[in-house]
């Protein structure tokens, strides 16, 4: 939670950082100055521990200094930031980037080129649109390469449900055409530093799901990950929101408050303000220990006690958002059956549409074991006869060897006007696509999806050949 705490002077401040009297969330967004000055530092030193200090208005961690940054960030391992950019330092040594390798060997593969890198990078750039910026990052991959197999994947996993919503093609985010129209989004640019320099191509499979498949490259630990991923956690959250996946919540909420339930740091609730007019509300339970704080207005209760109590109704004139639910019965804080919380939580909202962002990689990382967001509102009967259907599911910027994307469900009052007939469920039952001659510009389906081919969308120049 923030802190107010009185200066040497005698003057109340507002802490939003730990170790920083001057930091504020709304100023900082808007100072282009330090945003340049953290771009260049990472660009050109891959100086991390220097940006973080720059961004976030942070003492200098000299260790010989009584004013040494002795912040402990513990998370998937315990740091600090002076060792965060030792481990920067050492680039790939021992494993260190070492992602990917054909499944069932031992060996890790060489790094993807950074063309391929900055290709996956731009997909989630504003200023592309996300399902030509995709088809450039499969159509020009090699033979046989990781950049290949990570968007053979991410186009697999994406889909827009446009042929039968109410929404239709309004689904399909378009590119911004003015960068400057935009909210900041400092996660962003800090995620795209740590693809290049950590030489994350995107994900792949944890595991190969056809035994014919010739080059199965797949990650080499659903659960490695890199010193950084701490202080990402730490000062920005649990996973980048983009462009794309504001812009789809915006739209399908339709003018509703959201929920930002389970919201942490209050990240996710900071940036879809910037989008919104209407509320957002942050709800945590203030189990976990954030060294950054977004806003200052989380209310701090149990979720599922909150949701149930008059005042919200059960959420139903609300949209619930879910980022990272946690997962009980594995020894986790969150305790009791595995997946009871996100269970219990969705049996007391009473609102039409649900949205969550997690893995979709089956990796157990968020919500449920074993299984996706999206597999289990499908398979679980008491969600079946409620009648939610998937709507959305677009992969979110995601950090090294993680597999996130954005899960969105409606029901009821959301879907009046879509069609019934299950068209476009899941991908598995599309329309048939009209030949188009030889010659012609090809375009982007009614799903906004690629579908493996060359689609461009009108207006954007095709990635220049990798070959």
């Amino acid at each position: 939670m923030v802190m107010t705490v009185t200066t040497s002077s005698g003057t109340k401040v507002t802490m939003y950082c730990l170790g920083s009297l001057t930091f504020a969330p709304q100023e900082a967004v808007k100072d282009s100055e330090t945003h340049s000055k953290v771009l260049q530092s990472l660009a050109e030193t891959n100086d991390f521990a220097t940006a973080i200090r720059t961004w976030f208005h942070l003492v200098e961690d000299d260790n010989s200094s009584e004013a040494a940054d002795e912040y402990v960030y513990h998370a998937i391992a315990s740091v600090k930031l002076s060792q965060v950019q030792r481990a920067v330092e050492m680039g790939g040594n021992k494993g260190m980037h070492g992602w990917y390798k054909l499944e069932g060997g031992s060996d890790l593969l060489p790094p993807p080129p950074q063309a391929d890198i900055e290709s996956y990078i731009s997909i989630f750039s504003p200023s592309t649109a996300t399902a030509s910026a995709l088809t450039a990052f499969q159509s020009n991959a090699k033979r046989s390469s990781i950049r290949l197999r990570s968007a053979t994947y991410l186009a697999s996993k994406r889909y827009l449900a446009t042929d039968w919503h109410p929404l239709g093609n309004q689904l399909i985010i378009p590119k911004v055409k003015n960068s400057a129209t935009i909210p900041c989004n400092p996660y962003f640019d800090f995620w795209a530093w740590s693809c290049r320099n950590l030489e994350w191509c995107g994900p792949v499979p944890i595991s190969s799901s056809n035994d014919e498949e010739e080059d199965k490259i797949i990650l080499t630990n659903p659960r490695m990950s890199h010193h950084i991923l701490p202080i990402f956690m730490h000062h920005f959250g649990c996973a980048v929101p983009s462009h794309e996946s504001l812009s789809l919540l915006k739209l399908l909420s339709r003018g509703k408050p959201i929920i930002d339930m389970g919201s942490g740091n209050g990240y996710w609730t900071f940036m879809l303000r910037q989008y919104l007019t209407s509320p957002v509300y942050a709800v945590d339970n203030n189990q976990s220990e954030w060294r950054v704080m977004w806003i200052d207005d989380t209310v701090v209760t149990d979720g599922i006690k909150w949701l149930r109590s008059p005042p919200q109704n059960g959420g139903q004139d609300m949209i619930l958002l879910l980022v990272y639910p946690i997962v009980g019965g594995d020894g986790s804080a969150a305790g009791g059956k595995e997946g009871g919380f996100t269970r219990e939580l969705l049996r007391a909202y009473k609102g039409d549409t649900i949205a969550v962002v997690g893995t979709q990689n089956r990796n157990g990382y968020t919500g449920f074991k074993g299984q996706t967001m999206d597999e289990y509102m499908e398979r679980d009967e008491e969600r079946r006869k409620e009648g939610w259907r998937k709507v959305v599911q677009v992969p979110l910027p995601s950090f090294a060897g993680k597999d996130e994307a954005l899960f969105v469900f409606q029901r009821g009052e959301a879907l009046v006007g879509g069609r019934s007939d299950g068209v476009g469920e899941g991908g598995a039952e599309k329309k048939k696509k009209k030949k188009r001659k030889s010659g012609k510009k090809k375009t982007a389906n009614k799903n906004g999806e690629d579908g493996g081919g060359n689609q461009e969308e009108e207006g954007e120049e095709p990635e220049g050949g990798d070959e």
